[in-house]
């Protein structure tokens, strides 16, 4: 008879897989069919997601920083740690679904005190069974959906770990460019220097010789003071991107790792292929996360709804019992219980209907951000593209403004030195080629910058 009754209760909690949460559609896509920029026949090219960070950053000190961060940073690590702790949880909501069985035993050993019509007696007794106790039957769900909805923000959490490695990827590589680019504009601003005082010192025999005046040397002392002060802010800027490159790698940049291309020879992937905007649903982690938000934020409406009906849970037990302590193994009888319960809310003061009315506003809400996070991945992408189409022509423009002056750069001093120019002609001459060279310089990092963006926003971080 106990037998049929709990194979009835488990039957009957196997066939309660309903959910009452609402059917979910994926909202439409709030970004255009295509990039505007993006080059003909692209669509077919595949994804530079697919490519493998390796390739897409071949420096092989920067492969090594990169390598470094993956097994240091502490930002991974607590992404990972969050995973951990999530999947815990999830485990937990998925457990109440089934039945928790305990073993139980137990011994008492009695004296009641003699009366006048029974003497004094001892009584013992003792037991051993299994039981479980409250175990809900979800009829309706609720424990069901409090499990989807768990098992989603595990999702959403790994899908959030490869985010912050990918970011990571990317954050590395722009502290790397940045501390590069510090590097070339400090050595930039010496070789300048090193020429201005040069060009003092000539301007100093030319005075002494009366043959320029004090406004000359002036002015030649000042530039030179000038190229003096901006050594020194090439040389904090170098400092705060080692700073901040440490940080990202979660130690001390070790010494002996491989020399690292100047910026002039660091490869760059102008040619990423985009693919369609309906690519990023599937490869962008922030956009897999923010679906997975949405799943849970939907569960959470069935586990509102499902509190609104009755919830039947079941204690029972089965065992022996012996009315002596060491007869529990002989002369002992089978014991067995049979508990059910249901429980209807009457009155909450509102509480059940604002919780589901909270659930659906949370469901709103990841709505609104799941279009947000498709919005703003397609905007990155599009900006990528823009980027890779004009860094490289406007790069050659700037190569040649860059020998132009220093063309005038050297005629100038020619003819200073001759007497043909004034100091004011070569000062804005020199002026001029140390502009030029610092803003390409600027255009090589800032497209390396552009491309490690486009292949961040594409989703890549591809293992290597």
């Amino acid at each position: 008879m106990m037998r049929h009754t709990l194979m009835t209760v488990f039957v009957a909690a196997a066939l309660s897989a309903c959910t009452l949460a609402p059917k979910l559609e994926q909202p439409a896509l709030p970004v255009a069919a295509s990039y505007a920029d993006a080059t003909p026949g692209a669509d077919d090219a595949g994804n530079g997601a697919d490519v493998a960070w390796r390739t897409m950053l071949p420096d092989p000190r920067l492969q090594q920083l990169v390598e470094l961060a993956l097994a240091n940073n502490r930002d991974l690590r607590a992404a990972a740690l969050n995973v951990a702790a999530v999947q815990a949880q999830y485990r937990i909501e998925d457990a109440n679904r089934l039945p928790r069985v305990d073993v139980a035993a137990g011994a008492a050993r009695q004296r009641i005190s003699a009366s006048d019509l029974k003497p004094r007696a001892i009584q013992e007794s003792s037991s051993a069974g299994l039981a479980i106790n409250a175990f809900e039957l979800d009829f309706f769900g609720r424990l069901r959906s409090l499990s989807d909805a768990a098992f989603a923000r595990y999702l959403a959490s790994v899908e959030g770990q490869r985010a912050a490695r990918l970011t990571l990827i990317a954050a590395v590589a722009d502290a790397y460019l940045e501390q590069r680019l510090a590097q070339e504009q400090a050595q930039l601003t010496q070789r300048t220097l090193d020429d201005w005082r040069q060009s003092q010192a000539l301007t100093e025999r030319l005075h002494t010789a009366q043959q320029r005046s004090g406004i000359d040397l002036a002015q030649a002392r000042g530039q030179v003071a000038t190229a003096e002060a901006d050594l020194q802010a090439r040389d904090r800027a170098l400092r705060l991107a080692r700073n901040n490159l440490e940080l990202l790698v979660g130690a001390p940049v070790p010494a002996g790792l491989p020399d690292g291309a100047a910026l002039s020879a660091q490869p760059v992937l102008t040619a990423l292929p985009a693919g369609l905007p309906s690519d990023l649903l599937a490869r962008r982690p922030d956009i897999i996360q923010a679906e997975h938000v949405l799943v849970a934020a939907n569960a959470d409406i069935g586990a509102a709804r499902a509190a609104f009906f009755p919830r039947i849970s079941l204690t029972a037990q089965l065992g022996f019992a012996s009315p002596e302590i060491g007869g529990l193994f002989r002369g002992s009888q089978g014991t067995w219980s049979f508990a059910p319960q249901l429980t209807q809310p009457i009155f909450n003061a509102g509480q059940l209907n604002a919780e589901l009315r909270l659930a659906e506003v949370r469901k709103s809400i990841a709505v609104v951000q799941y279009e947000r996070a498709i919005q703003s991945a397609f905007r990155e992408v599009a900006d990528g593209l823009a980027g890779s189409q004009t860094y490289r022509l406007q790069i050659e423009a700037q190569q040649r403004v860059v020998e132009a002056a220093q063309l005038r750069e050297r005629l100038s001093k020619l003819r200073y030195g001759a007497g043909q120019d004034s100091r004011l002609e070569l000062l804005d001459a020199q002026r001029q080629s140390y502009a030029a060279q610092g803003t390409l310089l600027d255009l090589r990092r800032e497209q390396f910058r552009s491309a490690v963006a486009l292949y961040k926003a594409l989703g890549g971080g591809a293992e290597g």
